[in-house]
């Protein structure tokens, strides 16, 4: 039988197993992942393509004669792809460019008083690098989800970096994705010095105005560590679920989208909470079953049991109350009435209404964005969107007649913070 980490009642946590619940960062922020991910920064930043080659013979076991993919080869890639996955590639592509499309941000004006004009302009980035995990598997979908939103937003360049197999190039099917996303440039690297690449830049890096897409411990740390060199989306690490779940929704249905979220990675975090008379046993059968016939069950099993949780909550308010807290990647609420609920949610990246609105839909093919926030950083940021693609040049105009009825209270305020400078230039139009 699959046991998760963490079973009991809510009310019944002890502040120890709580805290161990709500800190998911510690992978981030230990010193092992902190101090390597340091070294791997200065290598870049001082050595260039050198050290991006030298990297891949250290960490990736391959030998490379220059980083950058030849385009011809992503094409190639697309051409080759089996049709039924090409055509799932392609829809998921004009559902994501849909969505993004309808959310592009638009010029606001505003007039405080008479006179006076203050607005603001959405400007697309100029290059943007979009990081596409490997290792374990391959995210053709991050790829579509990191790229086709920057050249929704009208990003003038958008580059891709992957890391290379053992044929010395990234993913088939990224280079496929990369191809359908209209993706300029493709770079075999990987991990923390990808994203320093990105930083910095190299003989065949572009330096990039802001870095985004999902990746493990290192590259959410690398990004953490950039972070005042150029722009990231968010420090997403491991993938993350939350479930709140009454005695509507199934235990196969359940179990199904645990073992989903848990494949992922053995750090993956996945939690759910049982409301009324929702059964546990069955449950966790149906896990066990689902874990034992999982092609990568070793994976799950070690993400369940490390990491994972069921808890049983008294009612929704108590669940709701404890999922704010957590502030999940995902959250899915496979309740009776997941419409009343949504409005109590208040910190989660991506909201699931509903047993049917499975995670796996929103990875890949509702068109919704699931570069999202992970570690409780739900609190703070959101998922990716046409927002993270532009940067805003703020303006204000004021009239003469403006200026004059503005002067005498902007001069107490210069005044006032010891700037006659600036009383004096408020005060120059007092007789306008």
């Amino acid at each position: 039988m699959i046991a998760p980490a963490i079973r009991g009642t809510i009310r019944d946590l002890t502040p120890e197993v709580r805290r161990r619940l709500l800190n998911r960062n510690a992978g981030t922020s230990s010193n092992v992942v902190r101090d390597a991910v340091a070294a791997i920064i200065r290598r870049v930043r001082d050595g260039g393509d050198a050290q991006l080659l030298a990297l891949a013979a250290e960490l990736d076991s391959v030998q490379l004669a220059k980083v950058e993919v030849p385009r011809e080869f992503c094409a190639r890639a697309l051409s080759a792809m089996r049709p039924d996955l090409r055509k799932a590639l392609e829809r998921s592509a004009r559902n994501i460019l849909a969505v993004h499309s309808a959310s592009l941000p638009v010029v606001w004006e505003t007039s405080p008083e008479p006179g006076i004009i203050v607005g603001r302009r959405p400007d697309p980035l100029g290059v943007v690098g979009v990081y596409a995990p490997g290792g374990r598997a391959s995210y053709p979908s991050s790829v579509l989800m990191g790229a086709i939103p920057a050249r929704a937003a009208g990003v003038k360049r958008v580059l891709l970096a992957s890391p290379p197999g053992a044929d010395g190039l990234p993913a088939q099917a990224v280079l496929a994705a990369a191809e359908i996303a209209g993706v300029d440039s493709v770079f075999a690297i990987g991990g923390a010095g990808a994203i320093a690449a990105f930083a910095y830049g190299t003989e065949s890096v572009p330096r990039v105005d802001r870095v985004v897409g999902p990746g493990n411990s290192y590259v959410a740390e690398a990004k953490l560590q950039v972070a005042s060199v150029t722009g990231i989306d968010s420090p997403a690490g491991p993938s993350e679920l939350l479930i709140i779940a009454d005695d509507t929704a199934t235990p196969d249905t359940l179990a199904a989208e645990m073992v989903a979220q848990a494949e992922h990675d053995p750090d993956a975090v996945v939690v759910i909470l049982l409301v009324g008379r929702a059964g546990e046993e069955s449950l966790l059968e149906q896990l066990t079953l689902r874990t034992n016939s999982s092609q990568r069950s070793e994976i799950v099993r070690e993400s369940l049991q490390t990491n994972g949780a069921i808890l049983r909550a008294d009612n929704l308010a108590e669940a709701v109350e404890l999922a704010n807290e957590f502030a999940p990647e995902h959250l899915l609420l496979a309740v009776e009435n997941p419409c009343e609920l949504l409005p109590a949610v208040r910190n989660a990246g991506a909201v699931f209404l509903g047993s049917s609105s499975s995670v796996a839909f929103g990875d890949y093919m509702t068109g919704a964005n699931h570069v999202l926030p992970t570690g409780g950083l739900a609190r703070s940021y959101s998922g990716l969107s046409t927002l993270d693609f532009v940067r805003w040049t703020s303006y204000q105009s004021v009239t003469p007649h403006a200026a004059q009825k503005l002067s005498a209270d902007v001069a107490a305020f210069a005044n006032a913070e010891r700037l006659p400078g600036h009383a004096a230039a408020a005060t120059v139009w007092s007789a306008a």
